[in-house]
């Protein structure tokens, strides 16, 4: 007897945003159980072209008419920075499930609100650190933890891009930005990722756009179980383009070449006392690994790798970088 077909999620995006095709769109096309059914944006017209160019069949003339349409089961929020916490918000008091842009807001007390609102209901907050949930993270992750390495000595991690448009909102402090928050998020996460735990940020130097907005900042960390770290994050800076995290043991080293997009090239490599091997990953984009991971949740009550504790945890570091680099921290728009 063949089991009744589960109804696919229907997640809305709020904005015609440019990550969504390749962090939403285009995976869902190959994924049976989500539907990408509507859009919003601050502008009908830009909605209208966006939906007809990605196939969407409903558009909303507002957010709110988005986040509240009870044909929709979830919100994919790729908008800048400081309103990521408010259409959060607004989302969990319609009853909708969440998936969220990183960074999960614009600092860490806004991030321990939305947390505590998650918990409070029966709904999936997810934020959308996609490479966390790709083979090659996972494979990383079960070499540290294996003890090839041996006892962890330190653990450096760095995203730098090149952004020379500085009129671009990446560089806008009332939308909380800043290279620490657009790049840096991740480099802060993939430390804690292979680190193990939440560190504490013992230095930070920024480089400045003015003087709020960081275009880079490089940060000490140290671990509670005593090995140490560093992360480098950049729009514009002399590292043009560097994608990397590395971890030293005691007893080996696991370098990765763009831990952050393997669909595109990379490489893992392990130095240990079993000799050096390189491994290479699926091509799979690391966003169509998400996605299922987010389905899965919500329609099978899955754990994911992502959830609120986890941002806020990210973002206490981030706070704390931001305050040792004598800048202010962001807030919520």
């Amino acid at each position: 007897m063949n089991e009744p077909a589960i109804s696919p999620l229907r997640i809305g995006i709020l904005g015609a945003a440019r990550i969504a095709p390749a962090a939403l769109i285009n995976p869902a096309k190959s994924n049976p159980e989500v539907q990408v059914a509507a859009v919003a944006a601050r502008n009908t017209a830009r909605a209208k072209a966006y939906a007809n160019k990605h196939g969407i069949a409903q558009i909303y003339d507002d957010y709110d008419e988005l986040v509240t349409a009870p044909d929709l089961d979830a919100v994919y929020i790729p908008l800048p920075n400081g309103l990521h916490g408010k259409w959060t918000r607004a989302a969990l008091a319609a009853g909708k499930h969440v998936l969220c842009e990183k960074p999960f807001t614009a600092d860490a007390a806004e991030a321990r609100e939305i947390a505590d609102l998650a918990k409070d209901s029966d709904r999936v907050v997810m934020e959308a650190f996609h490479y966390r949930y790709h083979p090659l993270t996972l494979a990383a992750e079960n070499i540290i933890a294996s003890g090839e390495l041996g006892k962890l000595q330190r653990v450096e991690t760095a995203f730098c891009f090149p952004l020379p448009r500085f009129s671009d909102i990446r560089y806008n402090y009332d939308l909380a930005g800043g290279a620490l928050m657009d790049a840096g998020c991740y480099a802060v996460h993939m430390a804690r990722v292979l680190g193990g735990e939440t560190p504490e940020v013992t230095a930070a130097q920024a480089k400045v756009r003015d003087p709020r907005i960081d275009r880079a900042m490089r940060a000490d960390l140290r671990f509670p179980s005593g090995h140490t770290g560093s992360i480098r994050c950049s729009m514009w800076s002399s590292d043009i383009l560097r994608v990397s995290a590395r971890v030293i043991g005691d007893q080996g080293e696991l370098h990765i070449l763009n831990p952050i997009g393997p669909q595109l090239p990379h490489r893992l490599t392990v130095r240990s006392p079993h000799g050096k091997r390189t491994q290479r990953f699926t091509h799979r984009p690391t966003y169509a690994f998400q996605l299922e991971a987010f389905a899965a949740a919500v329609l099978r009550g899955e754990p994911v790798k992502t959830p609120p504790e986890d941002a806020v945890a990210n973002m206490t570091v981030i706070d704390a970088i931001y305050e040792a680099a004598g800048l202010p921290l962001r807030r919520p728009s």
